[in-house]
């Protein structure tokens, strides 16, 4: 398994640098974040032993049945949730995380903020926009964000780094990236979580700062 995971790393890794040159971008301006749900914490470790740092989790209780002991011995480990976070796991996700990708309504971020200032620790939080308006998905609307925001950054005081989306399935997901990229751009927000393991690349090319993949390096879910 270490050897697999390593190779696809190494894999990832090198089709990342070649969509950043094509884009003039610096490889080292990608951040690659390792989405490791449902995958046990053997496959994180071989990742971690090929060198790789950074992962994304989709739920607080998975993160912490892993990262708990996997952070004892990888102390250096850069954990990012990037899944839909309720309210009563806010104060397990501010103490285990590093960053919050998904903050997508009012008491969510109202709840991250009191308990930022409670525990002192204040996390880089990324706003998520539900670029397709897909009902079923968490997220702000593309209308909405640029107030929410404001909200969030200039009223609540929370540490906006930048936005993130996952464009639906079945639509040109260009589109959906340059629509990020655009509320980024107005908004004064510098990191776009933008790209997952089938079109990674083209979020390069749109100026994805983070780009999230889970099955070209850990293979599908629960099989590694």
């Amino acid at each position: 398994m270490e050897g697999v995971i390593a190779a696809n790393l190494a894999a990832v890794r090198s089709r990342i640098d070649g969509a950043a040159r094509a884009a003039g971008r610096a490889s080292e301006a990608v951040t690659l974040v390792a989405v490791s749900k449902t995958h046990a914490a053997a496959s994180v470790r071989a990742a971690l032993a090929a060198g790789h740092r950074v992962f994304g989790e989709n739920r607080v209780q998975e993160a912490q049945a892993k990262y708990l002991a996997l952070r004892e011995a990888f102390p250096d480990l850069a954990l990012h949730l990037i899944g839909p976070l309720q309210t009563n796991k806010v104060r397990d996700a501010v103490a285990l995380c590093d960053v919050i990708e998904t903050v997508d309504r009012p008491r969510l971020a109202q709840a991250l903020a009191r308990e930022m200032e409670r525990s002192g620790r204040r996390l880089p939080c990324l706003i998520e926009v539900n670029t397709g308006e897909e009902p079923q998905k968490s997220g702000i609307f593309p209308a909405a964000a640029d107030d929410f925001i404001v909200e969030c950054r200039d009223r609540l005081g929370l540490p906006i780094r930048g936005l993130m989306c996952v464009p639906p399935l079945d639509e040109e997901p260009a589109l959906h990236f340059a629509l990020l990229r655009e509320i980024a751009r107005r908004t004064g927000l510098d990191l776009l979580s933008m790209g997952m393991s089938a079109d990674f690349e083209k979020a390069i090319r749109f100026g994805a700062t983070h780009v999230r993949v889970g099955t070209a390096i850990f293979g599908a879910r629960g099989t590694t």
